[in-house]
């Protein structure tokens, strides 16, 4: 199968649970990488998607810490590159 076709299968998000904001989130992968191209660091591409995903009514923070448990200890925390969610 061509990757023409493989992309666009994959953009295809009917099926999942929170579809309309899968969306946003591909479609402003392929916005920055097609704008941008390849080879910078990760950071470049992190930094350019914010606005896209902002521009598409989506709330969205960097390096958002969550708190994580073992049981009913607090264990630590991690930090996910993106935190999102539809605005109210």
């Amino acid at each position: 199968m061509p990757l023409r076709s493989l992309i666009a299968e994959s953009m295809n998000t009917d099926n999942f649970k929170y579809s309309e904001i899968t969306s946003i989130i591909i479609k402003s992968f392929y916005e920055v990488y097609n704008t941008l191209g390849y080879g910078f660091l990760e950071k470049v591409y992190e930094n350019a998607r914010m606005p896209e995903i902002r521009k598409n009514d989506l709330e969205c923070n960097r390096q958002f810490p969550i708190d994580v448990y073992y049981h009913d200890c607090q264990d630590g925390q991690y930090f996910t590159t993106y935190w999102w969610r539809k605005r109210s």
